[in-house]
């Protein structure tokens, strides 16, 4: 193990501080070759398989090409869940935990609720709400065959009951006869500009799918239209819609949802300052 731990300081030293690669090196050893923290910070002279040493030193590779953690590994924590990551979803961030805790303590004292999760990825969004109200019925609406097909097994290892739709809400006619009413409706849509592809990391423009990232500069809300406009049919009177949205854009996000018939709508900024929430009431 202490080669392993050398050759990553070593091949990592340029693109991350040392106490990043210290977790980066713990993180691999325990999930490829199954080692606890207690065996990396005591068990130097652990001798690993030559074919586990291999797999960990690829690994290693890989990150020095920009590659997230996430998809190196498979998964991802989010909200106390373990998800499968793939290329085909976003890696959730810690602001979309920030929008499913703010969810929670608005309807911390509700009874049995519907939920529709918009633009659903992974499914993080869904899986953690379906965990923090499970008594609700949960829905969630995926463009994205491959990412509807990895949301479906987030649900399968977390032992939630969710109804999953492949749907274009870009295209998409409201009908309560088909889809009822919701007592929530979330969503973490497409919202960065084109023009900030410039600014962003490799690790991001690289890797994660650019479908679930990238709108158009000439219309950069068009997911926050749509979405309030099926809100404005599908969300029982006193229901709330939730948005992550663009901090650079929250006054014209703001400016857009007002425009629609809702009785009250706010925002409200994530652990960084930033405003990253809209919060909308029927």
């Amino acid at each position: 193990m202490r080669d392993f731990i050398a050759f990553a300081k070593d091949c990592l030293k340029s693109t991350y501080p040392p106490q990043e690669i210290s977790q980066i090196s713990r993180l691999l050893l325990e999930k490829m070759a199954g080692l606890d923290s207690m065996q990396f910070y005591g068990g130097k002279d652990i001798k690993i398989p030559v074919y586990l040493a291999v797999k960990l030193r690829e690994a290693v590779e890989r990150l020095v090409k920009h590659e997230p953690l996430q998809y190196i590994l498979g998964e991802t924590e989010f909200s106390g869940l373990t998800l499968h990551i793939r290329p085909g979803v976003l890696i959730p961030r810690p602001e979309t935990e920030e929008l499913v805790e703010l969810i929670a303590r608005d309807f911390k004292q509700r009874g049995k609720i519907r939920i529709l999760d918009i633009c659903t990825g992974s499914g993080c969004i869904a899986l953690a709400l379906y965990k923090k109200f499970p008594d609700s019925v949960v829905e969630a609406w995926e463009l994205s065959a491959e990412a509807l097909q990895i949301a479906m097994e987030n649900a399968k290892i977390n032992s939630a009951t969710i109804l999953f739709r492949k749907l274009d809400v870009l295209n998409f006619k409201p009908s309560l006869k088909l889809y009822g009413t919701m007592d929530i409706m979330v969503s973490n849509p497409p919202y960065v500009c084109r023009s900030e592809q410039k600014v962003m990391e490799s690790k991001v423009m690289d890797f994660e799918p650019h479908l679930a990232l990238f709108v158009e500069d000439n219309d950069p809300l068009v997911f926050y239209r749509s979405i309030a406009n099926i809100g404005v049919k599908m969300l029982r009177k006193g229901g709330c819609l939730y948005f992550e949205i663009n901090s650079l854009l929250w006054k014209e996000t703001m400016d857009l949802i007002n425009s629609f018939p809702f009785s009250d709508v706010s925002i409200h900024k994530d652990i960084s300052g930033r405003e990253r929430f809209i919060k909308v009431q029927k």
